[in-house]
């Protein structure tokens, strides 16, 4: 029995059916869609026919957005490695019309090599609590071989590439505290992401060196609104003379809200991000931030999935990669008031 056969006869549909399904053609209902996917992800090993175990030359990257310009930047820098190592790359986005575990099975189901995850569900630590870590361990059983960027975790052996989260929390606030803030706040993405804690922590850390006491910090979307809402539950709440954001687009939410309360930026409120996006450097004020190098990081994602794909490298396990965040100095910190 093909693959494409096995798969309908799991499902209860014809073979046409499962090919217009991976295929996302219209005019299927949902609940036969969700079954064939379910069929296929259901499988042990995937077959040859259908499955990443034949020779492609195809590799899937999966990234959460496209809204957030740091997603993009990470995909052209993967893609044109990719493509100077003789892989063909098929870009999905996770939060658009399928989802990463639908994506998964689309990319499977055409016989992708490889797939490199930036920025993986399992970073999330709420969803790696309800079986997520499955999913990957499935897919590297049944031959296909993986690579996260920015989003290792210990419950599945996959390699990451990742920036070091913790320094750059760390990183970030003693730059406020050598200005001379004391109460720094922390304009966080979601309390269930791994860079979320992981950045916390960095900032925590150098709070404690410093004997700052204050813990001033509110959690919320990886987006400009969500850096909006933050920055006022802070602001409502406390007063800080400065703020580390997880990610610059939450930091320019941060410093709309500090302008439409009043606070000039950094007179008033100093702001350090974090991604260094293209932007950062043309806000108003140019924004002080954390630099990620995307092009040194996608390399090395990329060549470490070109080495596990090798079939002259027999066994070869991967390895973790971290890069520290580089300190760009705009104009969105200074010392506090007097």
């Amino acid at each position: 029995m093909t693959g494409l056969a096995r798969i309908a006869a799991e499902a209860g549909v014809s073979v046409s059916t499962v090919s217009r399904v991976l295929n996302r053609k219209p005019g299927i209902h949902d609940e036969t869609r969700r079954r064939v996917l379910a069929a296929l992800d259901s499988m042990p090993h995937t077959p040859r026919g259908v499955g990443a175990l034949r020779r492609t030359g195809v590799v899937g990257l999966l990234v959460p957005e496209l809204a957030n310009p740091v997603f993009p930047a990470f995909a052209e820098a993967l893609e044109s490695r990719a493509a100077r190592k003789g892989y063909a790359s098929l870009l999905c986005n996770t939060r658009a019309a399928m989802t990463e575990d639908e994506y998964v099975c689309m990319l499977n189901a055409r016989g992708v090599e490889g797939m490199i995850f930036v920025s993986p569900e399992i970073a999330s630590l709420t969803r790696a609590r309800k079986g997520v870590p499955g999913r990957y361990r499935r897919l590297m059983a049944d031959g296909v071989r993986v690579v996260f960027v920015n989003g290792g975790a210990p419950t599945v052996d996959v390699p990451d590439v990742a920036i070091d989260e913790y320094l750059a929390g760390y990183t970030g606030t003693r730059h406020l505290l050598d200005l001379g803030h004391r109460r720094i706040g922390f304009v966080s993405g979601p309390a269930s992401a791994l860079a979320s804690r992981l950045k916390r922590d960095g900032w925590s850390a150098a709070l404690d060196e410093a004997g700052a006491a204050s813990r001033l910090i509110a959690h919320d979307t990886f987006s400009a609104e969500g850096g909006a809402r933050a920055m006022a539950e802070l602001l409502e709440s406390s007063r800080p003379t400065a703020v580390l954001c997880s990610s610059d687009v939450m930091a320019f939410g941060a410093i709309r809200l500090a302008g439409e309360r009043g606070l000039s930026v950094p007179a008033d409120l100093s702001v350090v991000g974090f991604d260094d996006i293209p932007l950062a450097a043309y806000s108003h004020p140019a924004l002080t931030t954390l630099a990620q190098p995307i092009d040194e990081m996608a390399a090395a994602a990329v060549d470490q999935l070109a080495l596990l794909l090798d079939p002259d490298v027999p066994a070869l396990r991967g390895h973790d990669r971290r890069f520290a965040p580089s300190l760009v100095v705009r104009e969105s910190t200074a010392p506090p008031r007097a």
